[in-house]
This record gives structure tokens, sequence and C-alpha cells, in this order.
């Protein structure tokens, strides 16, 4: 009798083994196979709370590179969950939304709200409606430099403004130098950066100058660049890449892509102290933000004059362009569940980890009650 005790005793205890091992896999399993792209990760249950709603095949799409770091960690985790397979091309703003204007993609993303004439263009492929603006990824555009002993730089809105046009050409001019009273400035040539293609970043950052340095920026601004001078790169990557690589370099784009070999400038906006670019300033800044949009449209008006402390100035909100009625029958179902994945709590809780600003608590709830009127 002791012995058959002692034997379920065992076997007891082997299975109690054998259940906390599979458990254990199970849960290195769901780690594995729940990681978002670009440093963020998705816990099994934001995962497993992902929406399909009738999500299937394939989606094209294009636009905006300033959120594709966001993006791609939506798409990673969204194609897991629901069998779909996204291409974002990233190709840039204008790319997105002429591709959308001429219905060969379903939505788009632009840093910078559909102009008139576009909403116009966008009729004849919205059957009953037009294309509508979603706000979705918010973020500071970084002024990023690569310069050699200096560790730290501010710069305000004139001198940025004179850099890009082409007035201050070296790194040990006056004008710098009173900004940066310590810093060991060399006398070297500014090697200045900007896009090539037609950007939202680009639209943002001109109408951070046009208000706050007016004087000093005599362009209309918009997606192309106006001013003379300087060198040029493809999207954002291709700036952040030429700005690593090229010591006395300065150039803008995205948060995400600051690191490695280039340095952010911190922005004197006339508030007690200089602000750097940060998910949590780059808030600030949108938090005051006004929905101006008519109907389903929810575009924005940004303050890029702000003297708020703590408030970064330059700062953008990419947009998803849909049509808000008349949209395909084949790709409705799969891009209304994208984009509500984007738009859900666990959706825009990756952005911080990903050096973007989600979108403010108020402003987020429209977006969601949009989508899912969408037809």
């Amino acid at each position: 009798m002791k012995l058959q005790r002692k034997n379920r005793l065992r076997a007891l205890s082997l299975g109690a083994v054998a259940v906390s091992g599979a458990l254990a896999l199970t849960a290195c399993g769901s780690d594995d196979t729940s990681s978002g792209s670009g440093g963020a990760s998705a816990s099994a249950s934001s995962s497993s709370s992902i929406k399909c709603d009738g999500a299937k095949g394939q989606l094209l799409s294009d636009g905006s590179s300033a959120q594709k770091n966001a993006v791609d960690a939506w798409v990673k985790n969204f194609s897991q969950a629901c069998g779909v397979q996204i291409n974002y091309k990233a190709g840039g703003s204008g790319a997105g939304v002429t591709a959308f204007t001429q219905g060969q993609i379903p939505w788009a993303g632009s840093d910078s709200a559909l102009k008139p004439e576009e909403v116009t263009a966008s009729k004849k492929v919205c059957s009953g409606g037009q294309g509508i603006d979603l706000p979705m990824v918010g973020g500071p555009i970084a002024v990023g430099y690569n310069l050699s002993g200096v560790d730290n730089l501010v710069l305000n809105a004139s001198t940025l403004a004179k850099i890009f046009n082409s007035k201050i050409t070296y790194w040990d001019d006056a004008a710098i130098k009173k900004l940066n009273p310590s810093a060991k400035l060399p006398h070297l040539k500014i090697q200045a950066f900007h896009r090539s293609d037609d950007s939202g970043t680009t639209d943002n950052l001109t109408k951070y100058l046009i208000a706050a340095a007016k004087s000093d920026w005599p362009y209309s601004g918009g997606k192309t660049w106006q001013a003379k001078g300087g060198q040029s790169a493809a999207q954002s990557s291709g700036v952040a890449q030429q700005v690593k690589q090229t010591n006395g370099s300065i150039g803008y784009f995205e948060l995400s892509y600051v690191g490695d070999g280039v340095t952010p400038v911190s922005i004197d906006t006339g508030a007690s102290a200089p602000v750097a670019p940060s998910t949590d300033s780059a808030t600030k800044a949108i938090a005051a933000a006004k929905v101006v949009g008519t109907g389903s449209d929810l575009s924005l008006s940004l303050d890029y004059a702000t003297k708020a402390e703590g408030a970064y100035p330059i700062t953008l909100v990419t947009y998803e362009i849909v049509c808000d009625k008349g949209n395909k029958a084949d790709t409705l179902p799969t891009v209304k569940a994208f984009l509500n994945y984007m738009a859900s709590e666990d959706g825009q809780g990756m952005l911080a980890d990903l050096k973007y600003a989600p979108m403010p608590d108020e402003i987020i709830a429209k977006v969601r009650t949009t989508i899912n009127g969408l037809s």
C-alpha cells in the first residue's frame, strides 16, 4: 500500500511539472508571436483583442513616411491577428494623396489635410462621398544635426529659417553663438538637407517658419520645398541618413529617426526654457489643436507659434485619408478594421514607445465614431 501511495504521489508530481512546463512554453510562444516592430511590443491580450470584422485578403496603401514606423508596428500585429497582408509604401504624403485621388489605393497617409482641390478630385473615386481627414498619429518634427564636439544645440525660428534659406552658412555664425554661448562652434560650413519629394513634413516645418519667423522665410509653404540652396534627399529616412553620415549637417524628420549619430535641436520658443522634441512636448502642443474640418472631416488647426511652457512648436499630425462614402465593397471591411485598430486604445497605446504622440482623448473619440460610420 505504501509503495502504491508513493507511485501515485510521484505521478501527480510529474503531471504538475508537465502542466507547468506546457504553460511556460505557451507563454514563451505568446511573447514571440505578439512582439511589435520598431521597439514596441504588443501583449498577447492586446493582439487577441484586435477585431478583424471581416478583414481579408490584401490591402495596398501609400503616403506619409512620417508615420511609417507606427504603421509597420500596427501592420505586424493586425496581420498576425487577422491574416491580412498590408503593404504601406510610405512614398511620401504627396504620392499617397495622388494615388488616393486617382483611385489606386483605398486609403492614404498624409501629414497635411486635404486641400480643396484634392477634396474635389476625391469625389470622382468616392461614389456619393468625398475624401476626409482622420488624425491618427502625432509627433514632433525633430531638427536633427551632426556636429562634432557639440552635444547640445539651441536654435530659434529665425536662425532655422536663415539656415534653411542659405542666409546663415557657417556654424560659428553670430546668431547661433548668441543662442549657444557655452558651445564650441567650429568655423564649418553648414550642410542643410531638405526633402526632395513632396512631403507633409516639409509642409509642417514651413508652417512653423511662416508662423514664427515670417520675415526670414519669404515663401508660401506647402509640401514642395521652395527655398533655394541646400541639399535634398528622399523621404525622412533619406534625410536622416544624410545627416547621420555628414559632419556639419542639419535636417528635419520625425523624432523616431533621431539617434545613432543624429542629435535633436532644442527650440527657443520664447518660453522660459528651450524645448526639446519629445512625445510629451508634442502632446502639449497638439492638445491645443482645434478641429476645423466640417462634416465627417476632422482636420486640425495647430498653433505653430506657441510659447506655452514645455510645448514643442514644430509638430505634425498624420491623417489617414479615406472616403466617407462610396468605398469599394471589396476593401471597405479591411480598411475599417485596420483603421479601428489604429485608433483603438491598444493601437494608440503603442505610439509613445515608437516616439510618436497619441491623439488626445477628445479627438481620437471622434475618429473612432467616424470610422464606424464609413460606408
